[in-house]
């Protein structure tokens, strides 16, 4: 019978190689470690979500340079996101704590790299479930429009959004073994989702888009008449569809062999998710039947309008519920990895109110404070809704703006700085630094990208309002740096000191 991790430390003897890796990265053992490696790749495969972000963001892709900016900045964008995220990996193996990135930032750079990097990472997690859980509100508003006829207003949206926030919040209350479970669930879900959406656009349809439609097809809907800068715009979809996979890392204290398991569930999702991502973009793009009607569709989702027109009312209802419970899933594994990277900020001070966020359930083993708190920064971010029309976009901007740098930070650190790097079990080898080289560049294009405007002319309706939502999070960092710096540097060395007395004992 396999015992806790909390057991395990009431009784007698030697750690197991997990706990005492972790012990040596300055924490103890508070977490279930009940996720295998086939877990661990499936919480980030969930949260990348290939029937999440790249369908949330279908019909922005559609406006924003349409089908030929679509399928190329797909395939284009996909290896530059796997080349950062293999450079993550290799840190993760040898960092493989909750804390994911600002962990890694300060052993690699020191507390000041950390504590932004990890604030970005944070910006970047809850953006991530805001954007997620409306996009869910927005895809069942729309089969409900298919099914009754409902016009759901801004104000109906926003309430349903918040049913859905409150139903993850109390999902991820149950515990390590409900998480291992529903992950593992997603996935298959995705997969096999995945597939059938696919072969029902294939098979059915009795017409489908030429090549040339769907490779070389440009719309410009953005108001701005540079081809150039519009299909820049577009390369949002790809980069939000193929973001969160530090998951992996975040969930790493509640995983067995953490240091190989949880770099190869970074690099394993990123590389299924492009692939199959980029067959489901295909299939839907030569599906269109009518591509003015798909664009203007009532049910507000360009998506339900193509398996409406090509597949019929009850196969496009049916497809439309495999796809919200495959991004309901996601949502709840997003708000996971947000209340472990809130768990672990809290627990070295980091965060104002730090010793609520950091109190962990005797029961569960669930931080579920930080739970709360994760759903209810999501709630805010969304507010602009209620008179945005382009709020939606600035929320997976935002998400997308906050994921990247705080990828690129570790990364860049460990190229400058290669006295304090040692590999962890997995690395790259002779690729390390050209690969990482690659990554740092391309997270910089990509961050100064998504805080331009996305729609002209620029009015309060379409302001873009990534660079607010990231200068005040960059603010009230720096404000708390100010203020709690020298609790938190304590914090972290009464920890350290306390975790080298721990081994010594051990040894």
């Amino acid at each position: 019978m396999r015992t806790s991790a909390n057991a395990r430390r009431q009784q007698p003897g030697p750690l197991d190689e997990d706990e005492l890796l972790l012990k040596e990265l300055g924490y103890t053992q508070q977490l279930h470690r009940r996720m295998g490696a086939f877990g661990n790749f499936a919480a980030s495969l969930s949260v990348i979500s290939i029937m999440s972000g790249t369908l949330l963001l279908f019909g922005f892709g559609l406006n924003s340079g349409g089908p030929a900016v679509v399928m190329w900045g797909w395939l284009a964008v996909g290896p530059l996101v796997l080349c950062l995220a293999a450079a993550l990996a290799e840190i993760t193996s040898r960092y493989p704590t909750s804390g994911g990135l600002y962990y890694m930032a300060r052993q690699l750079g020191g507390e000041r790299w950390s504590w932004y990097t990890g604030w970005l990472n944070l910006l970047g997690l809850l953006a991530g479930i805001a954007a997620q859980d409306y996009g869910i509100a927005t895809f069942t508003a729309a089969w409900a429009n298919l099914q009754w006829g409902i016009v759901p207003s801004p104000g109906g949206l926003l309430a349903l959004y918040a049913v859905i926030l409150v139903l993850h919040a109390v999902l991820n209350l149950f515990g390590a073994r409900l998480m291992n479970f529903l992950t593992s669930v997603s996935a298959w879900w995705h997969l096999a989702g995945a597939v059938v959406i696919i072969s029902a656009l294939t098979f059915i349809p009795s017409h489908h888009q030429p090549a040339g439609f769907v490779f070389s097809e440009f719309t410009n809907n953005t108001g701005w008449g540079a081809p150039v800068y519009v299909i820049l715009l577009g390369m949002l979809l790809p980069c939000f569809a193929l973001a969160g996979y530090d998951t992996s890392a975040h969930l790493s204290e509640e995983t067995s062999r953490a240091s190989v398991a949880a770099a190869r569930g970074i690099v394993r999702s990123v590389a299924v998710s492009w692939v199959a991502g980029g067959i489901l973009l295909a299939a839907l793009i030569f599906a269109v039947q009518d591509y003015a009607a798909t664009l203007a569709s009532p049910t507000g989702v360009p998506v339900a309008q193509i398996f409406l027109d090509a597949l019929g009312v009850a196969t496009a209802k049916a497809l439309l519920l495999v796809i919200i419970v495959a991004q309901f899933l996601c949502g709840y594994t997003v708000t996971a990895s947000a209340s472990r990277m809130i768990y672990a900020f809290s627990r070295d001070g980091a965060l104002p109110g730090w010793a609520r966020w950091q109190k962990v359930s005797r029961r569960t083993a669930i931080p579920a404070n930080a739970v709360w708190l994760a759903i209810s920064v999501a709630f805010v971010l969304a507010l602009p809704s209620l008179y945005s029309a382009s709020a939606f976009s600035a929320v997976t901007a935002i998400s997308v703006v906050g994921f990247t740098p705080a990828y690129a930070i570790p990364v860049l650190l460990r190229l400058r700085h290669r006295d304090k790097w040692a590999p962890g079990p997995w690395h790259l080898g002779r690729w390390s630094r050209p690969i990482g080289w690659t990554a740092v560049l391309w997270a910089g294009a990509v961050t100064a990208l998504f805080m331009l405007p996305q729609t002209s002319p620029v009015t309060a309706t379409t302001f873009n309002y990534t660079p607010v939502a990231t200068l005040a999070a960059l603010a009230l960092a720096a404000l708390w740096w100010r203020i709690g710096r020298r609790s938190y540097v304590e914090r972290r060395s009464s920890t350290v000191q306390t975790q080298d007395e721990e081994l010594e004992g051990i040894v």
